[in-house]
């Protein structure tokens, strides 16, 4: 029986790819949307069965991270498991299938004054694509990244089993913690089918605290100076366009408080600092750019960040010690490569590294995306045991994963 066929008698949405569906110019031969979690487990097995190399999509707003697939002969789209499962109120959880869009998924735990704590710079993000690449933005200061708030997920593995880890389950499969792992694994590792995460209560009033800085001196103390006082913000962000760059920084919690401690932090910072009822520009976003490069190391770096770059590269810095740099569209190969090489030298200094998530193809060809990689033995034997075959996601990790 031919794959198209075997799948069709499993899933009730299957049909032949087209190029404009392609994963970084590679082509998917078919396009299968299951609409339950059994409906995933069949096409993954079917999928076994055949051989067939699988990619899982969302909303393609993160696609183009990472390296092409060595082959896509089946594109699985998630966009039919847009539920949510269970939203429990009481207990500060919910349950949520992989193909929701996160700012829908942030629409209905609002109208319980609920939110998940992760704000993701792409808007129509999915749960699953937000997992699988580990997005997260300026709230990650306080709250963490997806890695910290899922704690329970239902996975499939390449052979069509049903996996489940954490949440009312408790247990974990294999002693792994499946939600860690399948954080920014990039679909290498499994079809995630549905998470559960931990909610926060909506704050009940917010302000921001903007301030102009001058230099990597001035913007390295103003950080420091946020992150070392007693005000507790929810996030501390710089915000670096092309010229001078902003500190930001957000507050929140009961109005009396915030409004106390925004005055607190505006005094901190000195003249220039002021206080708002809305985010800067720039708040929460990639920085422009056709290439976008994800950097880590400990807050402290940013000084040697911002002298390395200058004030002609848009950068954006988390105080968590995360930021993103955004080239160009002219900039050729060689000036991503010389970019990116100092980076990962400055970084290195502070055991931080730089990661290159999306760049036009002709650049992606020429520079290695993911840099030096001290586990990659350990994410090898990791993959050997969750796809031995290496048929998800063939490629598109760091290593040739």
């Amino acid at each position: 029986m031919r794959p198209l066929d075997a799948l069709a008698k499993v899933c009730g949405d299957v049909r032949p790819g087209e190029p404009a569906e392609g994963v970084l110019g590679v082509e998917p031969a078919l396009v299968a949307a299951p609409e339950n979690v059994t409906e995933a487990a069949d096409v993954m097995r079917v999928a076994a069965e055949n051989g067939l190399a699988v990619v899982p999509r969302g909303a393609e707003t993160r696609l183009d991270w990472g390296a092409p697939p060595e082959r896509c002969d089946l594109l699985v789209d998630t966009h039919r498991l847009d539920g949510l499962i269970e939203h429990a109120a009481g207990d500060l959880v919910a349950k949520v299938e992989a193909g929701l869009p996160m700012d829908r998924l942030a629409e209905k735990l609002a109208e319980r004054g609920q939110r998940l704590a992760l704000d993701v710079p792409l808007p129509g993000s999915t749960v699953g694509g937000t997992i699988a690449t580990g997005a997260a933005g300026p709230l990650r200061s306080l709250y963490g990244t997806p890695r910290n708030l899922v704690i329970g997920l239902t996975i499939v593995r390449a052979d069509g089993q049903i996996a489940r880890s954490g949440g009312k389950v408790v247990k974990n499969v294999a002693g792994y913690d499946l939600g860690r792992l399948f954080s920014g694994s990039f679909g290498t590792l499994g079809l995630i089918v549905d998470a559960t995460f931990r909610l926060h209560p909506v704050p009940a009033a917010t302000a921001y605290v903007v301030c102009a800085v001058n230099g990597p001196e001035d913007a390295y103390d103003a950080v420091q100076t946020v992150l070392h006082c007693a005000v507790a913000p929810s996030a501390v962000e710089y915000i670096g366009h092309i010229g001078p760059g902003t500190v930001a920084v957000l507050l929140e919690g009961v109005p009396e408080g915030v409004a106390a401690r925004a005055r607190q932090t505006a005094e901190l910072l000195g003249e220039n600092a002021e206080i708002r009822e809305t985010a800067p520009d720039g708040w929460g976003r990639y920085p422009d750019g056709t290439t976008l490069i994800d950097l880590s190391a400990p807050p402290p770096a940013l000084r040697d960040l911002l002298t390395l770059l200058g004030p002609d590269i848009a950068v954006s810095w988390s105080g968590s010690g995360h930021g993103h740099v955004g080239l160009p569209a002219e900039s050729t190969p060689d000036e991503v490569a010389d970019v990116l090489g100092r980076l990962r030298e400055a970084l290195g200094r502070h055991r931080g590294g730089a990661v290159v998530r999306y760049t036009p193809e002709e650049v992606r060809g020429e520079i290695d995306l993911w840099g030096p990689i001290p586990a990659l033995a350990l994410m090898r034997r990791v993959k050997d045991q969750f796809d031995p075959d290496h048929r998800l996601s063939p490629g598109r990790f760091a290593g040739g994963i």
